[in-house]
């Protein structure tokens, strides 16, 4: 047994018992059918993208610089898609209808992330010479070396850059110091494999796009207007947002790099076929709700004898096309958010000027602009997880938890290699305690089950009381702590071992300040900005809001890039110079990110009466357990007038 699979199975039992006969209890049947449906698809979303950065980088052999790239294109257009899926669903075919579309393209794409292709190849050219760089195993345990005359010779980085080969004979063409420039790494992907790769990502992108906006809604609209169950209902639904993340990381990253890439992929693909059959089946639990809207006309002929609604599918799938194609380019990725902002921004400015009959609304524009503005900060250091902290896990942080086996009554802990050393195989049940780089990613899922309900106690103790924290006062705490996050490995670094490896506590600890900063900042995102804007404009702040997520995940990528070092064979060159360019990266970031949170914390003793009343008695947001902010707890609050 696998102590992290142990672990959570434990967490899930204590915390998910009793969320689970909550809901049977006390809410619509369609309740638990939302819950177990979306949980589900963010096992499947989790899962692959805790996987993507070591897929790119140790699978197709892409630099640190290219994968991240990818990923923030990836991630980027995740959270845009979802834009035209909400107003699709509302205009036209409903949420159930635009869930179930979206839950088929991610089963394909899921499906499809299964299929490897053949192995990625590398080649080292010198002096026009080209020789194989051959490798077994992957990350921190696999072993690579340069094919000369036949035979693998193993390498390290030289002194003032480039490569020193061991061991070669003095009669070999090649030299054993390699400076750098002198030579050229090149891979040799398999075109089928990467082609479906990237078709899959598009699958995801534009499924997410049509199911993430609309089955939140949906929960909103199991409930009466002023049901007093419903902020509870979307408490308890988080929930199962945060338990497929969680379980996601534990279970994929195991598989995917134990087993096979296949494996992780394919056991996320399962996960989002789970969630598609309980959809499907649950309907008659949905009591109605979620249906197309009288005026979508579905039936009416669109496309010759093509009706609206097939149309609408139709021009959904011709849709991953231009996906595909934007994916694969990020520099056009960033353009296209580029141009987008500066019309953003010119538009709402001519709102404030032509629209905004009052100084009060002129304020409230204003504050809007300043949280969208801290929310890009926030989650472009939040972000980080899926890329350079993945990376760093796996390259530069000792993921074992225990120095060597030992024995506690009837069980032995340890990894295989350490039971094996202390001779103490076959005695006691056996607790695996392997961990993953990918696993990792399951803390900030983990830290939300254990101290969401404490902070949304908080707030509502806080609020009675009416000491609750203005907005801007929660962003710069929210910050603060997502830079301190950052400050934790960095202060940390005298505690490197010989392998330039830091211990797991800190990281752990790292993700912990995350998590509490988010659950500072998240809980206000939307919320604020359904309730600040002028209500001509409040669908256009909302997508101001996931444009300013969009370039998050952007920007994040591209940072992730500048974290990154020469790789050979998919496995780090130099681990010294790895570990020092993320701290340098870190420190950076971690500073930015409490700069910032400071310089809200003071703006908001000047800014916090921009709100003119807006957040006073019952306008104070409901409690908000998600986990990812902005895109699945908040996603529901402007559609539905629910959670922050």
């Amino acid at each position: 047994m696998n102590i992290v699979v142990l672990v959570g199975v434990l967490i899930t039992l204590a915390t998910g018992i009793p969320v689970l006969l909550q809901i049977l209890k006390n809410h619509p049947r369609g309740l638990i059918i939302c819950f177990f449906a979306e949980m589900w698809e963010r096992f499947s979303y989790y899962g692959m993208r805790g996987l993507l950065i070591f897929y790119l980088t140790q699978h197709f052999l892409f630099s640190d610089s290219a994968a991240g790239s990818i990923y923030g294109s990836y991630t980027s257009l995740v959270y845009l898609l979802p834009l035209i899926g909400g107003i699709l669903a509302d205009r036209f075919i409903g949420t159930r209808k635009a869930i179930a579309f979206g839950a088929v393209l991610l089963v394909a794409g899921h499906g499809m992330m299964a299929y490897e292709g053949r192995d990625t190849t590398q080649t080292l050219t010198y002096a026009s010479q080209t020789y194989q760089v051959a490798t077994e195993g992957r990350g921190s345990s696999g072993v690579s070396g340069i094919v000369v005359d036949g035979q693998s010779y193993a390498y390290a980085p030289a002194e003032g850059g480039g490569l020193a080969i061991e061991g070669l004979p003095a009669t070999s063409a090649l030299p054993a110091v390699l400076p750098a420039g002198s030579y050229e790494l090149e891979a040799q992907r398999d075109p089928v494999g990467e082609n479906v790769f990237f078709l899959a990502i598009s699958l995801i992108i534009m499924g997410v796009g049509f199911l993430k906006p609309n089955i939140s809604t949906l929960v909103g609209q199991l409930y009466p207007q002023g049901d007093p169950r419903r902020d509870s209902g979307f408490t308890l639904y988080y929930y199962g947002i945060n338990l497929g993340s969680f379980w996601a990381a534990v279970l994929c990253g195991l598989l995917g790099q134990t087993v096979g890439w296949w494996a992780g992929f394919g056991l996320a693909g399962v996960g989002m076929l789970a969630g598609l059959i309980v959809f499907v089946l649950g309907k008659p639990l949905l009591q109605g709700k979620g249906e197309p809207p009288a005026t979508g006309k579905l039936k009416t002929k669109l496309l010759g004898p093509i009706s609206r609604e097939y149309s609408i599918y139709l021009f959904g799938l011709l849709g991953v096309v231009p996906v595909w194609f934007l994916v694969q380019r990020n520099a056009l990725v960033g353009t296209v958010l580029g141009i987008s902002t500066v019309l953003s921004l010119a538009f709402i400015g001519y709102v404030m000027v032509a629209i905004c009959k009052t100084w009060a609304q002129r304020q409230r524009m204003m504050l809007a602009v300043v949280l969208i503005f801290g929310s890009v900060l926030f989650f472009t250091l939040f972000e980080q997880a899926g890329t350079s902290l993945n990376l760093f896990a796996d390259r530069n942080v000792d993921l074992n938890l225990l120095s060597a086996a030992v024995q506690f009554g009837p069980f032995t802990f340890g990894t295989p290699a350490q039971v094996a050393a202390a001779g103490l195989v076959g005695q006691g049940l056996f607790i695996d305690t392997t961990m993953t780089a990918s696993q990792t990613q399951s803390f900030n899922a983990g830290f939300i089950l254990i101290f969401a309900p404490i902070f949304a106690a908080l707030w509502v103790k806080l609020g009675k009381a009416k000491r609750d924290p203005d907005p801007t006062f929660k962003f710069g705490l929210g910050l603060l702590q997502v830079g301190l996050g950052f400050m934790v490995v960095v202060w940390g670094a005298g505690l490197t071992n010989s392998a330039f490896q830091m211990p797991i506590v800190l990281l752990a600890l790292l993700y912990m300040f995350h998590t509490t900063g988010e659950l500072f900042l998240s809980p206000v995102g939307l919320s604020e900005i359904t309730k600040l804007s002028m209500a001509q404009v409040v669908s256009f702040m909302m997508a101001v809001w996931f444009l300013a997520s969009s370039i998050a995940q952007y920007v994040g990528g591209w940072i992730a890039g500048l974290a990154g070092t020469e790789t050979v064979g998919g496995e780090v060159l130099n681990p010294a110079l790895a570990l020092q360019t993320s701290l340098d990266v870190f420190e950076k970031l971690g500073w930015g990110g409490m700069i910032a949170g400071v310089l809200f914390l003071i703006a908001s003793f000047f800014i916090k009466g921009w709100s003119n009343g807006i957040n006073d008695g019952d306008n104070h947001p409901g409690p908000d357990l998600t986990d990812r902010g902005q895109e699945d707890g908040n996603i529901a609050a402007p559609r539905t007038s629910t959670v922050g």
